[in-house]
């Protein structure tokens, strides 16, 4: 995947090289050519020195092939502005911003944008919003056969039922994470976008599990 990184601070550039060390082409945008200097000789990417939110400047950087572009510049508002053109302008899949204020992240999410806010960021939950194929175990009983996982929610899900999706999955969800709060859906609980989804599921059935999540629901009448 060729993946779009605003900001070379600490952040970016070890976003940058985290990507490039699984097989990703990368390309990092900052508007001080010097910050380029923290990706160190080995980085193989694109620079781009000039603006995150400008079109002229996501161009060169290759946005128009991108698979997931991040906003971890300093300003909140830059990042916001810039994971918005990202999406609505060229339609890029995965989305993420960091923010530094986190009492805006609702206001954000609100606008389709998945946030990680500064307090609480570490480089998997970025890496989990920009390559979120897959379960995340959380938890294994002691005899291995059941874990509680995040898994990755295809947004043709978005609209339908708890209890459409547990059906159709065979998992039941221990609970959501919707702008930054976890919530314990009833199976009326429609899904919203967003919202991360907390299975428990039988170890054996993972893969099963994933490619139905990433499926979608079936369609009414179908088989």
């Amino acid at each position: 995947m060729h993946i779009v990184i605003m900001g070379c601070g600490r952040v970016g550039s070890a976003l940058a090289q985290t990507l490039e060390q699984q097989g990703h082409t990368v390309a990092v945008i900052d508007q001080d050519p010097t910050a380029f200097r923290r990706l160190g000789p080995g980085f193989g990417g694109r620079r781009v020195t000039g603006i995150g939110f400008d079109q002229d400047t996501l161009r060169e950087a290759g946005i128009a092939e991108a698979g997931a572009f991040a906003a971890v510049s300093s300003g909140d508002n830059s990042n916001i502005i810039s994971a918005r053109v990202a999406r609505e302008m060229f339609g890029v899949e995965n989305v993420a911003a960091r923010i530094y204020d986190p009492r805006r992240a609702e206001v954000y999410q609100r606008l389709g944008i998945p946030t990680v806010a500064t307090v609480r960021w570490t480089a998997d939950q970025m890496l989990r919003r920009l390559l979120p194929s897959g379960a995340e175990p959380l938890w294994r009983d002691p005899t291995g056969g059941v874990q509680l996982a995040e898994v990755h929610a295809s947004a043709a899900w978005v609209g339908h039922k708890i209890s459409k999706l547990q059906e159709e999955t065979g998992v039941r969800v221990a609970f959501l994470t919707r702008l930054g709060e976890a919530i314990l859906p009833s199976s009326q609980t429609v899904l919203q976008e967003g919202d991360l989804v907390h299975v428990m599921m039988r170890t054996d059935e993972v893969d099963k599990v994933e490619a139905s999540f990433a499926k979608g629901p079936e369609e009414e009448g179908g088989h």
